[in-house]
């Protein structure tokens, strides 16, 4: 086995996913009539800017420091949204502001909802980068409570997201057309707070992002993707923080990661409406960041149904109190999909309350479908793992086995529990020390 084969591949996608370039002129939002006073609505002096920005041929559109509430941001082809330090976008609680539906993903799932609070559609060369912060002011009293959580606000009797899930994921299974699939005024889906649609060539840098509705920051269909040095802080129900789906040549590197769900978590749709697209996600790298909590740190799926593979994580730094599993895939033969060629290395692993790698086909519906998943050649080399419950929980199907997961070079300090290994093919421990 060439064991720096992966390797090579996660320079070949580092190496193509190029940096947006964007003409150097500056559009100033408070020349469009923008005051950073934390009370004047500056959605339309946010517009204008871009508006004016994408018809100059791009620039950037600047905050200078200071409080900006604003509704919805739209960005445009070759605009750069840039936030100075000291620069503060805080966004409306009010869902009637997030009004027009536009086409997003729900939980895997194609339909028209609420207006992410930064979104893209079919554009090219977008950005948002500097050193200050979005603030999507979400919390106990607003979206927050729409998951039916009640440690987030959620109080009997209030409608809330679960109420409304069925109807669309039947519409998804009954093939209806995502214009009829509209999930948006008097409905309970959270909207997410980044979100390029169809895009090519996205960066996000530099900026913190706290307190999201959903998602933090979600890529769509979208090519070249770079997000990079980015800060998220929100541990709000659903609170992922990256979610590239059916995505193309992607790279995550020196984030930090603190989230109420999955740190990074990598989809492709969800049942029959990943099997209409039908695109995986592909070619993506994660390199030198630090995620802390919450369930996974690395995840592949549970929307997963187009297929994830070539995903290269390595030199990250993992763990803490709050945090379950090390790489977690997420599938069953209701979702089916496959995850093929992932790769980790060079990972230090503090704590985790759960296990290091897990892959249980039996977790959620179980074997309950048509669609078999397929997972296959799994590495993890050159790691250590100081607490885990478990090193390794896979459970594949007889008719449908993991095959090819190998562990070579990772040292393990203390677990409370032995391996739980079912229906793998090919599981390869080389010099994988520790465990006591």
């Amino acid at each position: 086995m060439d064991t720096d084969a992966p390797w090579r591949e996660a320079d070949a996608v580092v190496a193509r996913v190029a940096r947006p370039r964007f003409p150097d002129q500056d559009f100033p939002v408070t020349r469009y009539g923008a005051v950073g006073d934390g009370a004047t609505d500056c959605s339309t002096a946010l517009r204008r800017a871009i508006a004016a920005c994408h018809t100059a041929g791009g620039g950037r559109v600047t905050v200078p420091p200071g409080n900006y509430l604003t509704g919805p941001v739209r960005l445009r082809s070759h605009v750069e949204l840039h936030l100075a330090e000291g620069a503060t976008l805080r966004f409306h609680r009010d869902p009637a502001a997030y009004l027009p539906p536009v086409l997003t993903r729900f939980q895997g799932v194609e339909c028209y909802g609420y207006s992410p609070l930064v979104y893209a559609r079919d554009e090219r060369n977008v950005a948002v980068t500097g050193r200050g912060v979005l603030d999507g002011q979400a919390d106990d009293a607003h979206w927050w409570p729409w998951s039916g959580q009640a440690e987030f606000g959620w109080l009997p009797g209030t409608r809330h997201q679960e109420e409304d899930w069925p109807a669309l994921w039947q519409q998804a299974e009954d093939g209806d057309p995502v214009e009829s699939r509209v999930y948006a005024d008097g409905y309970r889906f959270r909207p997410n707070f980044l979100e390029f649609q169809s895009c090519h060539g996205v960066l996000v840098e530099g900026v913190t992002i706290v307190r999201s509705p959903m998602w933090e920051i979600h890529p769509v269909l979208s090519e070249n993707v770079l997000i990079q040095d980015v800060t998220i802080d929100s541990i709000g129900p659903n609170n992922d923080g990256i979610d590239p789906e059916s995505c193309r040549d992607v790279v995550i590197r020196r984030c930090d990661i603190t989230a109420g769900d999955d740190c990074i978590a990598i989809k492709s749709g969800r049942e029959a409406d990943g099997r209409r697209v039908d695109r995986p996600s592909e070619n993506i790298v994660i390199e030198d960041c630090v995620l802390r909590h919450r369930y996974g740190a690395v995840t592949l799926g549970s929307d997963m149904t187009g297929g994830i593979r070539n995903v290269y994580v390595r030199r990250c730094r993992i763990g803490g109190p709050g945090l379950y599993f090390g790489l977690y895939i997420k599938t069953n033969s209701v979702r089916g999909g496959f995850a093929e060629n992932i790769h980790l290395t060079g990972l230090t692993v503090t704590n985790l309350t759960k296990e290091f790698v897990t892959c249980d086909f039996h977790r959620g519906e179980g074997d309950t479908g048509g669609y078999p998943p397929r997972v296959r050649e799994i590495s993890v080399s050159n790691t250590t793992v100081d607490r885990a419950r478990r090193a390794v929980l896979a459970r594949g199907y007889a008719h449908a086995p993991i095959r090819e997961l190998r562990l070579s070079g990772v040292e393990f300090g203390f677990l409370t529990e032995a391996d739980r290994v079912e229906h793998v093919e090919g599981l390869v421990r080389e010099e994988v020390t520790g465990g006591h």
